[in-house]
Parts: C-alpha cells; structure tokens; sequence
C-alpha cells in the first residue's frame, strides 16, 4: 500500500486518549455525529500500541492520565508518524498550555467545552496537516543552511543526517517561514485559522520549539530572528529540489 493510500485510509480517523469515560464518551459521540471515524482508549500505553499499528489523522490527548503523564504521550506521538495532536484537560494553567504545545501538541483545549468547537478544532487541525502535505509538491523538499526539510513525510535532516519528525504544527510553521524567506511575517501570516488558536503564546512556544529542532540559539538566534513589532523571519537562502525518494522521503 502506498503512503498516500494509507493517508486516505485514515484522514477521519480519530483517536481520543481519556480515561474518565463519561467525558470519552460524550467525545467519541459528538465526533461520530460529525462523520469521524473515531477509536477510544483509556491509557497512553494502549494509545501509542494501537498509533504504531495503524497511525490516525488526529489524536485527542488527555493530560491526566492512569499510567502517566500525558505530555509525554504528546511528545512521542509524532516521532512515530505525522499527526494532528489536540489536547483536551481540565488543566487551565497557562505553563500547562505552553507546555503541551512546546512538546508539539497542535492546539489545547479546556474542559468543559462546547462540542462544536471540539470538532472545529479537531478539522482545523487535521486541515493543517493535510494542507502542509499538499502545500509543495511530493517531488520536492527544501533545502537551507544545512537542513532538508519534506513538506510530505514532514521529515526534517540535519547535514550529519540526523532525522526530526516534526509535528503538525511544528512543520506548518516551518513551511510557511521556507516559502517566504527573508521577509518579516506577521503572527497573523504564521499562525493559520488563528480563530481556532486558544491564545497568542502558541506562537511563541512553536518557534520556541523550532528553532531547539534547528540548533538555533534561543538567546540569539541566527536563522529564525524575532522582529519586535514585526513577527518572525527565516534568515537563509532556500533551495527547492527535486525528492529521489530516500527512506524518510529525503535523498
């Protein structure tokens, strides 16, 4: 089976991560009304078994977890395959927020919440990975300052040949800062359906998080500089070429 079949098998497949089942089940519900196709587990031990067997479009993620932590279920997810990651928790500190998007969750919500915003949520960010899969050609990956990057497998290498699966959010954010180097882009140019973003610091704790990926200096950074005022800007020169199909999608 192809990758891009794999992907049609399960672009509206769901996996919802909760341990109290009164909430998962009013969750797998509302997204089954809305035509998910939609698998429910109450550890992150059975989350990560079943991912590894057959990867979904989106994970719905709870943080207080049975069997421990579910930042770490956020962190590892996508190291296994490009996935759209929404955490959902009674959690309402702001650290906790930043928190799950630093280690790559796609957006946050908190309980309680209206069911439509959940499944809003949910089709945004699926959209964004699909988007950022379909946004450059499959034949082409992006080349700056040492790095590849592959919009497709959302694959980052480093020039000793490092791998870095970036996560949803991680790479639309990359490819948005590649397609237009050089140039000053707003929060607004950066951050896509920015209706759906619970609060400004995503931003931040994205590009945060990118350059770490990048080995850009946070206290000084040289390839993504912060422009106060302004926004963000991707400092290299970027080459586009053609994809010879290497095992992580990068020749």
């Amino acid at each position: 089976m192809t990758s891009a079949m794999a992907r049609a098998d399960t672009s509206n497949l769901v996996y919802v991560l909760e341990d109290d089942l009164e909430v998962a089940t009013i969750i797998v519900r509302i997204l089954r009304e809305f035509g998910f196709v939609v698998e429910h587990m109450s550890s992150g031990r059975d989350l990560i078994r079943r991912f590894k067997q057959r990867p979904s479009s989106a994970c719905i993620v709870d943080l207080g977890l049975p069997d421990g932590d579910g930042i770490s279920i956020v962190r590892d997810l996508n190291s296994y395959s490009p996935c759209a990651v929404i955490v959902v928790t009674g959690r309402q500190d702001l650290a906790d927020r930043v928190l799950g998007l630093e280690v790559g969750a796609d957006d946050y919500i908190v309980k309680p919440f209206e069911g439509r915003e959940l499944v809003a949520r949910v089709r945004s960010a699926i959209r964004r990975l699909e988007k950022g899969r379909a946004g450059t050609s499959s034949a082409e990956i992006a080349r700056f300052r040492g790095w590849a990057f592959n919009p497709t497998t959302l694959c980052l290498r480093s020039s000793n040949g490092d791998i870095h699966q970036l996560s949803t959010g991680e790479a639309t954010l990359l490819l948005s800062l590649l397609r237009r180097p050089n140039r000053i882009l707003s929060r607004e140019q950066l951050l896509p359906d920015r209706e759906n973003v619970p609060f400004d610091r995503s931003i931040d704790a994205r590009i945060s998080r990118l350059r770490k990926r990048l080995g850009d200096d946070p206290q000084d950074p040289s390839l993504i500089k912060t422009i106060y005022g302004g926004g963000y800007m991707l400092t290299s020169i970027v080459a586009w070429e053609a994809d010879d199909e290497g095992p992580d999608g990068i020749p």
